[in-house]
């Protein structure tokens, strides 16, 4: 019989993960549990994913504010320091700016206008333009931007960040003044010290600040690269991917993930004689189109992947046979017209008119948003993530 589903994408619920616990036997249990329960079998080519928040659970990967705090006061000393392009967020950001305020003498808050850099809008595009504002070349002091824009507050979290990440650093009686740009540069007219809060630009602020007179430049990957008094670090990404786990402790991005991915393959095989690709994934990469988030505040998708997932999709766009290659062609020849077609195509389809609007993202990209929005980031209880026939196409 012919087969009428291609992918299916099952999210699988697993224990409550604690530090110490066994990961790659979790994630291969759960599975070949889910499989008797649900009747699906286990299939080269399937896809088991799991998120990195139990990964780092698992290893213990959590560090205190004090830490934080020690290993930005042992770069800066206690000196002013700006705190540039930090994203607007309770989760990812608010507890790591605690850490940076407690020793510090001063900070200088700048946020990037009219949004941070995934997304998250402090005030409406169109209002800058209301306002005769270009984000581009304007620097205002918190006193300007709220006599041009008033008290604003997320659309969705319904917090008015400036105030509350000033209240963060002021709770230790550090002094802080707000300011406005989208310019590095801008905050060495404040100071020479300067950390760098943002993401995926991350290296091209500090070129930019080294190049133009800074003296201690450092970005959040670089803050708990390695153990501060025995709390956990990330010795590739820092602070970067973590999230708030109480008042005064972050949870770090998974490290050392490679092992753990290649040990679950390893194992399913042993167990079930496939070949299941296996990968770790983060944030997802997709833009909400109310909210205007982008949603990416991990520095990679997926910190470690099998070797399956490498590369990127390989697809031909089947509306564009049906109306150009083979528009002559109706019903079952049309069929075995595309069928054929797809079973003889290029091993590259790289500018080729016939891949045009196919997604030219990475599979792990394209994979790591799949499993996000499917496990959601609440109380679903799935942190594993099981895909059949991703790898599929209209012939099979």
């Amino acid at each position: 019989m012919e087969r009428i589903v291609g992918t299916v994408v099952r999210g699988l619920r697993a224990p409550i993960i604690s530090q110490g616990d066994s990961i790659p036997e979790i994630v291969v249990d759960t599975v070949l549990k889910a499989s008797q329960v649900e009747g699906f079998t286990v299939n080269d080519k399937d896809v088991v994913a799991i998120t990195e928040s139990v990964v780092a659970r698992a290893q213990g990967n959590y560090a205190t504010i004090d830490a934080i705090a020690k290993d930005v006061n042992s770069k800066f000393g206690n000196d002013t320091i700006g705190v540039i392009f930090p994203i607007l967020s309770r989760n990812r950001f608010a507890i790591c700016l605690r850490g940076i305020a407690k020793e510090a003498k001063k900070i200088v808050l700048m946020f990037s206008y009219p949004s941070d850099e995934v997304g998250n809008h402090l005030v409406d595009l169109d209002l800058l333009d209301e306002k005769g504002v270009n984000p581009w070349t304007d620097v205002l002091t918190e006193k300007q931007f709220r006599d041009y824009f008033g008290y604003e507050k997320h659309t969705f979290t319904g917090v008015d960040y400036i105030d509350y990440y000033k209240s963060l650093i002021q709770e230790y009686g550090v002094e802080c003044e707000v300011i406005f740009s989208n310019n590095a540069k801008t905050i060495l007219d404040y100071t020479k010290n300067v950390l760098a809060c943002d993401i995926h630009t991350r290296s091209r602020t500090k070129k930019i600040l080294k190049a133009n007179g800074a003296d201690k430049v450092y970005s959040l990957d670089e803050i708990l690269s390695t153990s501060i008094d025995g709390n956990g670090y990330n010795q590739d990404y820092g602070l970067l991917g973590s999230n708030k786990s109480t008042e005064n402790s972050v949870k770090l991005f998974p490290r050392d993930s490679q092992p753990v991915v290649d040990k679950i393959q390893s194992i399913l095989k042993e167990k079930t004689g496939k070949t299941v690709e296996v990968m770790i994934y983060g944030d997802g990469a997709f833009k909400d189109p109310v909210g205007k988030i982008w949603e990416l505040a991990d520095p990679v998708v997926s910190p470690a992947y099998t070797s399956g997932l490498e590369g990127t999709p390989n697809e031909v766009k089947l509306k564009y046979l049906a109306d150009n290659n083979f528009a002559h062609l109706t019903g079952a020849a049309l069929k075995e017209a595309i069928s054929t077609h797809i079973k003889n195509k290029g091993s590259n389809l790289v500018g080729a008119m016939e891949a045009q609007g196919t997604t030219p993202r990475r599979l792990t990209d394209l994979l790591g948003s799949l499993c996000d929005l499917t496990s959601g980031s609440g109380d679903k209880g799935t942190p594993i993530i099981y895909i059949q026939g991703y790898f599929d196409n209209y012939t099979e």
